[in-house]
């Protein structure tokens, strides 16, 4: 297939970039809406999902990392009398 270019631009690359990212916004929405659906199925069972939102942020953390955000929560909560 010969690139056509216009305005020094090439159309058939920027149509496919563009149809490429398209279909993995729609996959990511249909990802986005399975998340939605497991947060739903826990809370339907009885789990607190606030708190299984955390724990799925905290495992993407090192351990480090989880140390000292606990370190400086502990802090702040000190600090304003908590």
């Amino acid at each position: 297939m010969a690139t056509q270019n216009k305005g020094g631009i090439a159309a058939d690359q920027l149509v496919s970039i563009v149809e490429r990212i398209e279909k993995l916004n729609e996959e990511a929405a249909n990802i986005a809406a399975d998340i939605k659906e497991v947060y739903a199925e826990a809370k339907g069972i009885g789990f607190d999902v606030k708190y299984i939102r955390q724990i799925v942020r905290l495992r993407k953390l090192d351990p480090d990392e989880i140390s000292e955000a606990d370190e400086m929560l502990a802090l702040y909560r000190e600090a304003i009398g908590i």
